[in-house]
């Protein structure tokens, strides 16, 4: 196998929190592999862990909301990136409000996004959702998180 961890090393993305709804349960977590995937018509996709709860319930949700942290809410990255929906309710710590079918839309983002689940599609230790965005907003201003910025932070769940 050839090494590309020198590659992969140099990419600093943003972050992300990804939430998901579905069977009267709520799950959201820090997401690190996300991109928009075309232009026309719009898509995105989010690549969640195998290991997380967010993607046991992404895996019967309808649509996924998306949202964008800026680089003062740290307490949300060690929120969704460090704790576990297993142990911990993370919405009893968070306002936010229910968005299109059912979704579980943050409030006070620097932005987010509502999509409809197009595909799912396996990519190893992570499934990629491809979503049709249906509705967004945001506002929040200054400068987003990055995956860097992330580093000290204890991942609720092992990688896979």
């Amino acid at each position: 196998m050839t090494d590309v961890t020198g590659f992969f090393r140099r990419l600093d993305p943003d972050l992300c929190v990804v939430t998901a709804a579905a069977g009267g349960e709520r799950a959201g977590c820090l997401v690190g592999f996300a991109s928009q995937c075309s232009m026309r018509p719009p898509r995105f996709t989010v690549w969640l862990s195998k290991a997380n709860r967010t993607y046991e319930v992404a895996r019967a949700a309808h649509c996924l909301a998306v949202h964008l942290l800026t680089s003062d809410q740290r307490e949300l990255l060690e929120l969704f990136g460090g704790e576990t929906g297993d142990e911990v309710d993370k919405f009893a710590r968070v306002p936010w409000r229910e968005g299109p079918d059912g979704a579980v839309v943050l409030r006070d983002m620097a932005a987010w996004f509502v999509g409809t689940i197009l595909r799912r599609t396996d990519g190893g230790d992570h499934v990629g959702f491809v979503l049709d965005p249906v509705q967004g907003g945001g506002g929040r201003g200054g400068p987003l998180l990055r995956l860097s910025d992330a580093k000290t932070v204890e991942p609720g769940h092992p990688v896979a």
